[in-house]
């Protein structure tokens, strides 16, 4: 019974003496890696281990690469993958990119993925160009009729500047900007409606391209409508803004009138008032006159006389050209 239990013991220890090798060793990868062709050595698997790097992740890439015809440094691929690279990812770019004959060095390759672009799809994009469609961009001819024109871009990817090179969005803004400019200086709307192949080919010959990290193969106008009239809305708002400050100074002209107007009737009352001042002075005149022996008193009632006869002829005057007012009517 001792000896049972002894032996249990042992097996116990072994197993988990095992355990801990088999954890620290991957057998199972190094026999896969073997017999794929990838001669790679157990204490270099070992040695990944307690460089806290996944093994797999370093030789199933290997190990593909291999089988496409490529020859890799395992140590460029555990330097990549341990500054935070996708191992995987750079080996089917590469893959790819022998296939299609394009030439691409691990390096670069490296370089682009670190850099935060999808390596495997800028190849398949070089490989098979993408269409970016641009929104509705609404430009104004010289006529002042809007002219909305949405645009497709035919780009290829350019590996040399996938690093450093501006993205989609700055070739959606650069045709845009073209296609304003080129409507812009068209002198009819009905030119660029007749021709939009001329947009395209303006555009095209920019250079738009430049510092990105495509090239741009074709430009071609997917839709153009006509939209609003810019021109006789601006000369409409204008004509409003003119109407408006003819408005105001006439209405500055007419309260400067109102005063004046105001004025005139104040100036009036200070005359009429000076006359009746003045008409006052006269009794006491007359009075005073009489007094120093300059006037006497039959010729004070002579002029009392002469102005009781003015007064009469007036009102026969002012009855008799209302009378003639009256036949006429």
């Amino acid at each position: 019974m001792p000896e049972l239990v002894g032996l249990i013991i042992v097996l116990a220890i072994i197993f988990i003496i095992g355990s801990i090798i088999l954890s620290l060793v991957p057998v199972g990868l190094w026999f896969t890696a073997y017999f794929s062709g990838v001669r790679i050595g157990i204490f270099t698997l070992i040695g990944m281990r307690f460089r806290r790097v996944k093994p797999a992740r370093i030789v199933n890439p290997l190990i593909k690469a291999t089988k496409a015809g490529l020859e890799f440094n395992i140590d460029k691929l555990e330097a990549h993958y341990l500054a935070g690279g996708d191992v995987n990812s750079v080996v089917d770019a590469l893959i790819a990119a022998q296939r299609a004959d394009i030439s691409l060095e691990f390096e670069r390759a490296a370089a682009i993925d670190l850099a935060g672009r999808q390596v495997l799809e800028a190849v398949q994009v070089s490989v098979n160009p993408k269409v970016i469609e641009t929104p509705k961009i609404a430009a104004v001819a010289k006529d002042g009729i809007e002219v909305m024109a949405r645009a497709r871009v035919t780009v290829r990817a350019n590996i040399e500047r996938l690093v450093g090179g501006a993205g989609e969005e700055t070739i959606i803004a650069r045709v845009g900007e073209g296609i304003v400019t080129t409507v812009g200086s068209a002198s009819s709307h009905k030119a660029v409606l007749e021709n939009p192949d001329l947009i395209s080919r303006t555009v095209l010959g920019k250079g738009l391209d430049s510092g990105t990290a495509y090239e741009i193969l074709s430009i071609d106008i997917a839709d153009i409508d006509i939209g609003r009239n810019i021109g006789a809305q601006l000369q409409t708002d204008q004509a409003d803004a003119d109407k408006r400050i003819a408005q105001a100074k006439a209405e500055e002209r007419r309260a400067m009138a109102v005063a004046k107007e105001q004025e005139m009737k104040a100036s009036v009352e200070e005359m009429r008032a000076k006359v009746v001042g003045a008409e006052a002075e006269v009794p006491l005149a007359l009075a005073q006159a009489l007094k120093d022996g300059k006037l006497g008193v039959m010729d004070y009632y002579n002029m009392k006389n002469i102005l009781a006869d003015t007064s009469m002829r007036e009102s026969i005057s002012n009855v008799s050209q209302t009378d003639m007012e009256n036949d006429q009517e």
